[in-house]
């Protein structure tokens, strides 16, 4: 289905390089359209099936679409006066009936078309395909990848990390429209001939546990947020999660409870890493022999990382510093965005804005270089009081942001999810602030505390700070 995927775009009259966005949910078109396009010279743009409807259009200005792969279930996402602003010329429906006039389906699209497909003349550092940003800083930034950037994190992460073969099953509940859900979904299983399993739509708990009695995966691939409710889910202790080896998180710092909970139910614990779409999958990793709750991880093979001060130096041992991480999957730059490209790729090496801390060779995040907040005339950490009142037995999770005051000072704000039953009160709150005086420095306890049933996700699964702060 590749080749005739790659065929039908050749005969649509797209010329190498044009993009083509993917507004697909994980099945087995997805992966056929991708190898078609980039076997034929074409490059993917793989979209977050959540993107808003302005986002969506600026995408289709950004990537000047000609053809669009869409998902039926999502048709509804690119209304005609969408379209009829942009230069895409045909929407080919993906898994579906088409409803309206000038789409075709997938099954229109490929008829007739051969089964077999030249491979373009590409080299290994021609443009492959796209993913964007999340846009928590203003417009999502066309992220570009090359054709040696998928062997390379294989080799890398998917051979020396996971230690991938073809008998493996591979389970990515993240989408394949994140870094993390592409290498899991389709670098990895493809790459060795293994399987992958895909599943479409918005899983949840008792879904993932029957997919996993079911098709007996032997990679298990997650978030945080969702082994939390994993491990929190009515019957978790009767399902059969045998056929995994090896759980991996990332995304965000998986706690000690739910590391443990998980090994509870599993026999083994997260592995836990960080990775970024810039550099496509996971660049630091726990070990599942010498695993750290709480680190990022180490170095994965392949990879370099350096920590630096604010002006350039370079760390010293047990100091906190701005991490820089260099390898041949990063990203070369972002698509007509020099301003960006500038700010983040460094003579070679791709500028985090995260800060972290190295002990024995592990890295341990403590923050955005850009969330010093000052408070009462000293410089105050968001994620320092995060992590402080999360230890609190009333709290669920929080976030803690920056809020300035109507006489332009800026202080604290935290927004806090309760356990059940906890009344978000006035004593609450003075408990909680007293309980961050007690534990850390008294200036950096959050003079407002608000309370919501659930904080804000993004796609990706982590606390939405964009939407937090909208709300303030």
């Amino acid at each position: 289905q590749a080749a005739q995927w790659g065929n039908a775009f050749i005969a649509a009259g797209l010329q190498r390089g044009d993009r083509i966005p993917f507004f697909l949910d994980d099945t087995p078109s997805y992966p056929a359209a991708f190898f078609g396009a980039v076997r034929a010279g074409f490059v993917p743009v793989l979209l977050n099936t959540q993107t808003n409807a302005d986002t969506l259009s600026y995408f289709l200005g950004d990537t000047e679409a000609r053809i669009v792969l869409c998902e039926a279930a999502f048709l509804s996402s690119f209304p005609p006066d969408m379209l009829a602003r942009s230069s895409v010329e045909q929407l080919v429906v993906v898994n579906g009936d088409v409803d309206e006039d000038g789409h075709i389906s997938q099954q229109d699209f490929l008829a007739d078309q051969p089964l077999t497909l030249d491979c373009a003349d590409t080299t290994p550092g021609d443009m492959a395909f796209w993913m964007y940003s999340s846009g928590t800083t203003g417009r999502p930034k066309g992220i570009v990848h090359l054709h040696h950037d998928m062997a390379y994190t294989q080799q890398s992460y998917g051979r020396q990390v996971l230690g991938i073969t073809a008998d493996d099953i591979c389970f990515s509940v993240p989408k394949i429209f994140f870094a993390y859900g592409f290498g899991n979904s389709i670098t990895f299983p493809f790459s060795v001939g293994a399987t992958s399993v895909l599943l479409p739509g918005r899983p949840d708990p008792a879904t993932i546990f029957d997919t996993i009695e079911r098709c007996r995966p032997s990679l298990f691939f997650g978030l945080p947020t969702l082994y939390t409710a994993l491990c929190s889910a009515d019957g978790a202790g009767a399902r059969d999660l045998s056929s995994i080896r090896r759980s991996v998180s990332a995304a965000e710092t998986l706690s000690q409870d739910i590391y443990d909970a998980w090994k509870g139910l599993c026999g083994h614990g997260p592995t836990e890493g960080l990775g970024s779409t810039e550099l496509l999958h996971i660049y630091l990793s726990n070990h599942p022999d010498d695993h750290r709750v709480g680190a990022a991880g180490a170095p994965v093979p392949g990879y370099e990382v350096q920590l630096q001060r604010p002006d350039g130096s370079p760390a010293s041992p047990g100091e906190d510093g701005v991490m820089l991480v260099r390898g041949d999957s990063s990203t070369p730059c972002y698509w007509r965005r020099a301003d960006k490209t500038a700010e983040t790729m460094r003579d070679g090496w791709i500028y985090t804005g995260d800060r972290f801390i190295e002990r024995d060779g592990y890295y341990y995040f403590q923050g955005r270089a850009d969330d010093l907040i000052k408070v009462s005339g000293q410089w105050v950490w968001p994620l320092e009081i995060e992590r402080c009142l999360n230890e609190h037995d009333d709290v669920t999770e929080c976030a803690v942001l920056a809020h300035q005051l109507a006489d332009g000072r800026m202080t604290l704000r935290a927004v806090v999810a309760l356990r059940d039953g906890m009344p978000g009160d006035d004593a609450t709150t003075r408990r909680l602030q007293d309980f961050v005086r007690g534990e850390l420095m008294p200036f950096k306890y959050p003079r407002i505390v608000e309370y919501t049933a659930s904080l804000p996700k993004t796609g990706t699964g982590k606390i939405d700070r964009q939407a937090l702060q909208k709300d303030s």
